[in-house]
């Protein structure tokens, strides 16, 4: 059994939902052994940062701090006694590898897991949808490029359509039908224009608004391949 260090706060609703699915799965996987519920929490630290904070850097480009943030937050919940460490979010994984590089305990990194589902299912071409940042990023395209999967994002007006509907709105929990159509909308026109298979939802808050029976197509929730990711190096 390991202990996990999870980075969170950006934002609050993902890392509810982490910490909540994680759990979950815990439970699930004693009571394959036990007959009855435990009541057992697997082990975890939470270091929450402030959201306004990290997406000041951001906004400025101004990687090094931000990376310097998360690396502070690795470095705090490994003297707490963390084991290996996650962060629930994927535009932090922008600079997922300055992180990685100066973390004293291993990472369990969103991309990467997602990367490896997506190879499993033998996707050919992927729809990435995320905020702004992710998406300009170019971050998936290049990884999933070495899993020989084509990634493609929206363009930029339609980028900026996205965003501007997690932010601020799926940040707190706040879904909107007509905004939830909106998504829809560019996400099936890409998938009939790019003949693409599968989509990638490249923000964790973007399983509040794009259901699994939404569409006709491979849907992969980063989210929830994270915490499967995490749930089995805790048990490991």
């Amino acid at each position: 059994m390991k202990k996990l260090g999870l980075i969170g706060g950006v934002g609050p609703v993902s890392t509810i939902e982490y910490y909540k699915s994680i759990n979950d799965g815990y439970q699930k996987h004693l009571a394959q052994y036990r007959s009855s519920k435990s009541g057992e929490n697997p082990p975890m630290i939470i270091e929450s940062l402030n959201i306004a904070t990290a997406y000041e850097l951001v906004a400025k480009k101004d990687w090094k701090n931000f990376a310097d943030l998360f690396i502070a937050a690795v470095n705090n919940l490994h003297k707490a006694g963390a084991d290996f460490a996650a962060i629930a979010a994927n535009t932090a994984h922008i600079v997922f590898d300055e992180i990685e590089a100066n973390s004293p305990i291993p990472l369990v990194g969103i991309i990467d897991e997602t990367c490896k589902v997506a190879e499993a299912l033998a996707c050919k071409k992927v729809i990435v949808i995320g905020t702004e940042f992710t998406m300009k990023s170019r971050m998936y395209e290049t990884k999933l490029s070495k899993f020989g999967i084509e990634g493609i994002v929206p363009c930029d007006a339609d980028k900026k359509a996205v965003h501007d509907i997690i932010f601020p709105n799926l940040e707190a929990r706040i879904v909107l039908e007509h905004e939830k159509e909106a998504v829809l909308e560019i996400v099936r026109r890409m998938l009939c224009e790019h003949k693409a298979d599968t989509v990638v939802l490249g923000c964790t808050e973007l399983n509040l608004i794009i259901k699994d029976d939404d569409l006709d197509a491979i849907l992969i929730d980063t989210a929830k391949v994270h915490i499967d990711a995490i749930l089995k190096n805790i048990l490991s």
